[in-house]
């Protein structure tokens, strides 16, 4: 007969609530020993999303035979109102929420409400702060998905062209060459090539030559130049075109030009992208929800609801929701992920704490005074 060794861990109340482990050992039938598993006695309020206990909820709603449990009354009185409106899936968060101040990574002084261009660089604009929704930059998806089918159709062209010069093409004629070549680029300059050309433009506009500004020149020149020598080859002198009668172009110069700079682009975008990612990392570091200490005892809330001023408390093991001054209690904390020393340090009465380090052995009250807005 298989063996169960019941296992509880008893926690003080500084700690957390009691976790309880069932490990299974040796079965005689030969199945397979069971990974000690910890049962997670909490549910998620569907409202705020705090984490209640299941145990100690006081706030309960049943909805289509299911029970949902909630942080307070307030969260239980919005879900009883329109339960779908929280049931239902939700939507992928925008980029950046309505109203964002925008500003130029170049020239931080350019700033607008909304996304766009730098008037001064031609550089796509960013948001000023970093949003912990980890959406996609619409720009970096633009941008790639121009590049992708810019380089699709600019090899054969560039193929064309060098290996007219390799000698490698000796069965397709100059003309017929040039047509092909003006089919295929003229999508790559016109198309995948457009932002550098309204970014041109813009410069020209506000008088701020950029590096947009030769790009929408010469890829347009050369563009329109070869345009004309392949629908009118005769309006050029006889020493411009070869003995069968066609012109010179360079369509392929203006087409893996664009595909160069819309490389480049991409190169940066994802660069930032990635920038941006590692300061959503860093403030994901600060735990969403504080345990404030009001006149009826502690309670869980969202940091959004932490005013300056308020009392914390902070059990060991848990993350230091905000910034503030420890007004009670002893503890080593690890603030190796803010500030990279890797031993903890001790922090006692009238010490300051850093919202996202953890607390480690003993419990702390702090009072906040920096709550992010």
């Amino acid at each position: 007969m298989g063996l169960i060794y019941p296992l509880r861990v008893s926690a003080s109340s500084d700690e957390g609530p009691m976790a309880e482990i069932i490990h299974k050992h040796g079965a005689c039938c030969g199945a397979p020993n069971e990974t000690p598993a910890a049962v997670d006695m909490r549910e998620t309020d569907p409202v705020c999303g705090m984490k209640v206990e299941r145990a100690t909820a006081k706030h309960r709603f049943s909805y289509k035979d299911v029970e949902y449990l909630f942080c307070g009354g307030r969260c239980r009185e919005r879900f009883a109102a329109d339960p779908e409106s929280f049931l239902k899936p939700k939507q992928p968060a925008p980029a950046a929420p309505a109203g964002t101040i925008y500003i130029c990574p170049i020239d931080p002084e350019v700033r607008q409400v909304g996304p766009g261009t730098c008037p001064i660089c031609g550089m796509a604009l960013e948001p000023e702060q970093v949003s912990l929704e980890d959406a996609p930059d619409p720009e970096l998806v633009d941008m790639s998905r121009r590049f992708k089918i810019a380089l699709a159709l600019t090899l054969p062209v560039f193929v064309l062209e060098m290996g007219a010069h390799l000698g490698l093409m000796t069965l397709v004629a100059p003309a017929t060459s040039n047509w092909i070549s003006f089919v295929l680029a003229t999508p790559v300059v016109l198309w995948a090539g457009a932002p550098f050309f309204v970014r041109g433009w813009r410069s020209v506009v506000t008088r701020h030559l950029n590096m947009f500004t030769l790009i929408a020149m010469g890829t347009g020149v050369a563009w329109i130049y070869s345009v004309i020598a392949t629908l009118a080859p005769q309006l050029f002198p006889p020493a411009f075109r070869d003995h069968h009668g066609a012109v010179a172009v360079y369509f392929e110069a203006a087409a893996v030009i664009i595909v160069l700079v819309l490389l480049g682009q991409v190169l940066e975008l994802r660069a930032r992208n990635q920038t941006s990612g590692a300061i959503r990392a860093l403030l994901g570091l600060a735990p969403k929800t504080a345990r404030r200490i009001g006149a009826d005892g502690d309670e869980d809330v969202s940091l959004d609801l932490i005013a300056v001023g308020d009392l914390l408390r902070v059990r060991p093991g848990e993350k230091i929701p905000v910034d503030g001054l420890v007004t009670e209690g002893r503890s080593a904390v690890d603030e190796s992920m803010v500030t990279g020393e890797s031993m903890p340090v001790t922090k006692a009465e009238g010490a300051r704490v850093i919202g996202g380090t953890v607390n480690q052995s003993g419990g702390l009250v702090l009072r906040a005074d920096k709550v992010g807005r």
